[in-house]
């Protein structure tokens, strides 16, 4: 009788499972993973693309706001050019000059220490908010007022070094916004910064609001006359009112 060798039932399952069941566990877990692995990216990049578009609807309606403030700002230049008193205009150029750059320094500072980079999200908090759109909003008015006063704004522009950095600093901001993108407000900053030397002026820069009074100004000697009058104008006028305030004192007392 020929005898066949068999493998045992219990001996063929034990071999199989235990060389078969360790390759199948992993790959299950890698098979886990991987879904999770999708699961997860699906959901960031939904994140991300909501995010974006809340970044985007945020910006184009900031964007709204800004040409509602860039009219105001444009209606108070007007008036200001329609002065027609170089005194005057000197006068308030001077105070408003210098609240400007006030606040450009002081909303820089917010938004440094905030870590606010110009092409991040639109910001949602009030404050950084309130800083961003102050360094939009007064860079793009310091470059009306530049354009429509050169002479005025070069007198205090040219001598002040910290002027001259935070300005630079506010350019870089607004060009990386996305604020100022392809409409009118961009050709201002272009024009400002040609006028006072911040880039090459080009073969063909004009200045479209120069006119024949500020190309008399544009020389020192006039321009000085006229810085010297003002001078004089203040001290008068400082003396007035000392004068004024005198008399009251000395009433006061002899009422007493």
């Amino acid at each position: 009788m020929e005898h066949r060798f068999r493998f045992p039932a219990a001996v063929l399952t034990t071999r199989w499972c235990s060389s078969c069941v360790p390759l199948r566990r992993p790959l299950l877990t890698m098979l886990g993973a991987c879904a999770v692995l999708l699961v997860a990216t699906a959901a960031v990049s939904a994140d991300v693309e909501t995010h974006r578009h809340r970044h985007d609807s945020n910006l184009e309606i900031y964007k709204r706001l800004f040409e509602t403030k860039r009219k105001d700002q444009l209606n108070a230049l007007k008036n200001l050019v329609e002065l027609n008193d170089i005194n005057q205009q000197y006068k308030i150029i001077d105070i408003m000059l210098k609240g400007l750059f006030k606040v450009l320094e002081d909303s820089r500072a917010v938004l440094v220490a905030a870590n606010m980079q110009p092409d991040d999200p639109f910001p949602m908090d009030d404050k950084i908010k309130e800083a961003y759109s102050h360094v939009v909003e007064n860079t793009a008015f310091f470059g009306d007022v530049a354009l429509r006063f050169p002479r005025i704004v070069h007198h205090y522009y040219d001598r002040n070094s910290d002027w001259g950095g935070l300005l630079r600093w506010g350019l870089r901001f607004c060009n990386l916004t996305g604020v100022f993108t392809g409409g009118a407000h961009q050709h201002v900053l272009t024009l400002m910064s040609q006028e006072l030397g911040i880039i090459d002026k080009s073969p063909d820069f004009t200045n479209p609001y120069r006119t024949e009074r500020d190309d008399v100004l544009h020389t020192a000697e006039a321009f000085q006359q006229i810085l010297r009058e003002e001078e004089k104008r203040r001290r008068k006028e400082e003396k007035r009112k000392e004068i004024r305030k005198g008399p009251r004192i000395s009433r006061s007392r002899t009422e007493l």
